[in-house]
């Protein structure tokens, strides 16, 4: 690929400040179908930074409109940026840990969400933070196949998304005994996975003490992808 080619594809997804879930496909699949190494990349990476350091000087005349813009340029660096490092062994990727309260929680499960290019098993006793329902939306709509697996008597809770899924066509099945369908965890892409106390609503993100992990550990995502598989025929039966 030519810096002209680059050029292209880069200006055009700044073209309204944000790398959306396609865009941050196709330069993905871009890169993959390149073969860029770690070298490649790295020259990539500094011209995705001349050219956001362009669009800043352009409309930088200290207005606030203009500092709005250059906090979207930034965003719109940083995703391209995490596009462009270089792939690493899934055995060298250590285990992330995150605590709630506070928005690193919300922010990561949807930075994950998105990362998901093929496949999408969430099973979670309840979701009700919009932010995230937004990206599982997105993910679906984007071509994500997405499963839901919750917990019958949170559905019915105010603010509970699992009817906005159904309404969308994303699959959603569901615990009828009289029991809770408690577990909080997903898997992508049959890669990696996350697990621990945290709920996706607003009040683990803002008020409640929550933790949990994201890990590439292949042992273990396996066997969260095979319960989610048990679950899921299960409740079949059950439904």
């Amino acid at each position: 690929m030519d810096t002209r080619q680059l050029d292209k594809i880069l200006r055009h997804t700044l073209d309204d400040f944000r790398l959306s879930r396609g865009e941050r496909r196709m330069l993905s699949t871009t890169l993959e179908q390149l073969g860029a190494g770690e070298a490649q990349l790295a020259l990539l990476r500094s011209r995705a930074f001349d050219i956001a350091r362009e669009q800043i000087n352009n409309g930088d005349d200290g207005g606030r409109e203009d500092r709005e813009q250059t906090i979207a340029v930034i965003e719109w660096l940083e995703e391209v940026v995490k596009v462009m490092q270089p792939a690493r062994p899934r055995g060298e990727i250590a285990d992330e840990v995150y605590f709630c309260p506070g928005n690193d929680c919300s922010r990561k499960i949807i930075e994950l969400i998105h990362l998901a290019r093929h496949k999408l098993d969430i099973c979670v006793f309840t979701i009700t933070d919009d932010s995230i329902s937004d990206a599982i939306v997105d993910s679906h709509a984007g071509g994500t196949v997405v499963r839901i697996i919750s917990d019958n008597d949170k559905s019915l809770d105010g603010g509970s998304d699992i009817s906005r899924f159904e309404r969308l066509g994303i699959p959603v099945r569901l615990d009828l005994t009289e029991h809770h369908m408690h577990h909080k965890f997903a898997v992508f892409d049959d890669t990696f996975s996350l697990t621990g106390s945290y709920n996706w609503t607003r009040s683990a993100a803002k008020y409640n003490m929550e933790n949990f992990i994201v890990t590439h550990d292949e042992h273990t995502t396996r066997q969260f992808g095979q319960l989610f598989e048990r679950l899921w025929k299960e409740l079949e039966r059950h439904g």
